[in-house]
């Protein structure tokens, strides 16, 4: 099966990406994930409290935002872009992590000229934070999109969190004011209540293939809905995880837990493994395999989705039930 595909406008060896993680906060950790096989890869974020920061010496940071790489940091990524891109014959995507628009933004011009061939918001908000109707989270969004895109000529993706009123407006909205691609989902990263120190503590945990779940059913509701680049991201353990996220319409995986438990070089067996999986269903490209059980689009959305419902309790009735 023929790997390649086509993502954000950029043409890539196969659709398996590497999401942001420590891994590539080297040129040399770029370079071997390219060397392993994958199609792009998007680096570690920058943190728009970081730019902030080096815009505004004076401006002291917020309590709760430690930066773990002191000053510099803005620099440091750029060297990072400028180093990779120029190592690898792969696409190098700059993230940028952030909440709020205004003069931070115009980063994202400086990662562009470093080399990054697209850039993309990583939107993490907890919707918590924000007081007032759910619009105030969308409009934030839309106005931090419209802020980097005026800012750079590369493709734009957003990376989002599942948590919206409706996500399917605000993914046709980002679409509509210039998002060339869409990444889904952001984790929301979950504390664990300590309950003998009485604390709460952050934790990151590695993903697992139940968590892809959320994200394919997502894809494929919007693989005919909306004219843009689709990422699923989370829960890759396996080939066969790679080829669901296609299958439901990703145009591209991205992967990182997969990358941190077994290595960076465990590319090239998901790779094998993904073609193996094609040919054996006689899949020629991965074009082929693209959306072949997202939800069409004539169909009712209401009745399709009430089915679906009803059918997956008649099956847990009859799986569960005590006999």
């Amino acid at each position: 099966m023929d790997l390649a595909t086509t993502y954000l406008g950029l043409e890539l060896r196969n659709p398996l990406v590497a999401a942001p993680s420590p891994l590539q906060q080297t040129p040399g950790g770029v370079v071997t994930l390219v060397d392993a096989g994958v199609g792009a890869v998007v680096l570690h974020s920058i943190f728009e409290e970081q730019v902030r920061r080096e815009l505004d010496p004076e401006h002291a940071e917020t309590h709760w935002f430690q930066n773990p790489a002191g000053p510099g940091a803005p620099a440091r990524y750029l060297d990072l872009v400028e180093r990779s891109a120029a190592a690898v014959d792969v696409p190098v995507i700059a993230s940028l992590n952030g909440t709020g628009s205004g003069p931070w933004t115009r980063f994202a011009r400086q990662a562009q000229d470093a080399g990054a061939a697209a850039v993309e918001i990583n939107f993490y908000v907890v919707p918590g934070q924000f007081r007032g109707e759910g619009e105030v989270v969308e409009d934030a969004l839309v106005d931090l999109l419209l802020a980097v895109r005026s800012a750079v000529t590369v493709p734009v993706a957003v990376k989002l969190p599942p948590y919206f009123s409706s996500l399917n407006p605000v993914a046709v909205r980002l679409v509509e004011k210039g998002a060339a691609g869409l990444v889904l989902f952001n984790r929301f990263l979950q504390p664990r209540i300590d309950v003998d120190t009485l604390q709460v503590e952050p934790v990151i945990d590695l993903s697992t293939s139940a968590e892809a779940r959320l994200p394919q059913t997502w894809i494929a509701v919007l693989r005919e809905q909306v004219e843009c680049s689709l990422a699923g991201t989370g829960g890759v353990e396996g080939a066969e995880d790679i080829a669901a996220y296609l299958l439901a319409g990703a145009d591209v995986v991205q992967c990182a837990s997969v990358f941190l438990r077994h290595g960076r070089d465990h590319a090239r067996q998901l790779l094998a493994d993904l073609e193996t999986w094609g040919d054996r269903h006689g899949f020629a490209s991965v074009a082929e395999v693209r959306g072949r059980l997202s939800v069409p689009w004539q169909v009712d959305s209401k009745d399709y989705e009430r089915d679906g419902y009803v059918s997956a309790l008649q099956i847990a009735r009859r799986a569960y039930v005590w006999r």
